[in-house]
């Protein structure tokens, strides 16, 4: 058994201290649980712990542990048992009330933009999306005025990286009614294009809404 404990760990190797400088993304399951858990048992840290723990119940089983399994696992018992089935079980519970929006077609994401398309200023929206193109959140990088907006491919990519988004989807609306890109939109669509490409994180498609229409850059060949 080990007698390494988390206070012999540098201080970024250490689960909690590693979720606050990069956020629980970037932790592993066994990290997640141990910063769940906060102490090991004897001649076993919360890391080791953690990791025989997963191993036991099996990572995509392991939401479905019974109280009584993990009460008597060595190491856990009824409180922190407790505090594992409350996680998953609030966990299921946010994700069940969440509306899960997939955007696969123009059409879904003109479905989304009902607030944007008879405003009188140009907004500029950028939707980030996961692997399965499923919002991960939804953000207004920009607001212009009648016919002209500035935006810059850092206030696009910042928060896609920061939500470790795989792909985005541009949306902007027109107030005058036409449905054309202007030069700027073109100028504009070919920089974040370049920059996704940089970044990895690739732009799916460009909308321009209006009152009634919208336009796509990916089917109009412009992507």
């Amino acid at each position: 058994m080990s007698k390494k404990t988390i206070k012999d760990l540098n201080k970024i190797e250490r689960p909690r201290e590693k979720l606050m400088r990069y956020g629980a993304g970037k932790l592993s399951n066994a990290e997640l649980l141990a910063v769940l858990l906060r102490t090991g048992k004897k001649g076993q840290n919360v890391l080791e712990l953690s990791a025989k723990i997963l191993k036991k119940f099996g990572e995509e089983n392991f939401n479905e542990a019974k109280f009584e399994e993990l009460k008597n696992y060595p190491g856990l018992g009824p409180v922190k048992a407790c505090e594992i089935i409350a996680c998953f079980e609030l966990g299921r519970r946010f994700l069940k009330a969440k509306k899960l929006n997939i955007y696969l077609s123009p059409e879904d994401v003109w479905a989304e933009l009902k607030d944007i398309r008879e405003s009188k200023k140009e907004h500029f929206i950028v939707f980030y999306l996961d692997t399965a193109n499923q919002e991960i959140k939804r953000e207004i990088i920009s607001v212009g005025t009648l016919n002209y907006n500035i935006v810059h491919p850092r206030e696009v990519f910042e928060p896609a990286v920061k939500n470790l988004a795989a792909s985005i989807i541009l949306a902007h609306n027109h107030p005058s009614g036409t449905l054309e890109p202007s030069p700027e939109d073109l100028s504009l669509n070919k920089r974040l294009v370049e920059a996704g490409k940089i970044l990895g994180i690739q732009v799916l498609d460009h909308m321009i809404v209006t009152k009634n229409e919208f336009s796509s850059f990916k089917e109009k060949g412009l992507m």
